[in-house]
């Protein structure tokens, strides 16, 4: 197997806006996100059923036509050597692919994109972009200059793009936002998506509230300053630009 896969939906109409997708879940991922959603791909997977590779593509075949394209996501899809072999796989069927990151493996994203396999990418930003907050809310050490990086090259790479960022009332706030949208100043689409206590990876974040949806409203407003397109996650209709 390439790359085994842990996970298949066959078709979301909610993953890529405007377009109808396939996703694919790729297994671990080199940080620990306390509010992750996917534990069981961070932390057990080869506990999970791999899906044969030809199982997928004979889906994504089937189904060319009303199908626009498929995301893969994990995980954290580039800690596999061999994404590009997966990814290449996809791409010869004639589908978009779209490719899900935290952003820490920017030599990865880059030769993906120079070579052409993939035809966007969807970046978390987890934190402003100091190291002591970007750790605290990633778990783990990280390379805030890869981060940067990355934010860089899908900036200039010319493929659709869009970052997001998964708002937690412990961890960030309105300046936080406001932060890392006048970091990413000038991007194409900037994205607000509310926590939601289910399945986290640390237990205790089971008992945390989200914020209220006018809230994060009111975060998209102060980040759309900076960005040319913003809204809060499920609120596509709703957005906030900037003003020039």
């Amino acid at each position: 197997m390439v790359v085994p896969i842990k996970g298949f939906i066959e078709n979301s109409l909610i993953e890529w806006e405007g377009k109808i997708v396939s996703i694919v879940f790729l297994p671990t991922c080199n940080l620990r996100c306390p509010y992750c959603h996917a534990p069981h791909l961070v932390q057990a997977p080869n506990e999970l059923e791999s899906i044969p590779l030809d199982a997928v593509v004979s889906k994504i075949r089937q189904n060319l036509g009303w199908v626009d394209g498929i995301v893969v996501t994990g995980g954290e899809p580039t800690s596999h050597r061999r994404l590009d072999v997966l990814l290449k796989v996809f791409k010869d069927t004639g589908i978009l692919v779209r490719l899900d990151t935290n952003g820490t493996n920017p030599h990865v994203l880059k030769d993906l994109i120079d070579r052409d396999i993939i035809d966007c990418v969807a970046m978390d930003i987890k934190a402003p972009l100091r190291k002591e907050k970007y750790e605290q809310i990633a778990g783990v050490s990280c390379n805030i200059e890869d981060i940067k990086k990355s934010i860089r090259i899908i900036m200039e790479s010319g493929i659709e793009y869009e970052f997001r960022t998964t708002v937690c009332p412990t961890q960030l706030n309105k300046d936080d936002i406001e932060d890392i949208a006048r970091y990413i100043r000038g991007a194409g689409r900037y994205i607000i998506q509310s926590f939601k206590p289910n399945h986290c990876l640390d237990t205790k974040m089971l008992n945390i509230e989200p914020y209220p949806v006018e809230t994060l409203r009111d975060f998209a407003a102060s980040a759309g300053k900076y960005v040319d397109y913003c809204c809060v996650r499920g609120e596509a209709g709703k957005v906030l630009q900037r003003n020039w």
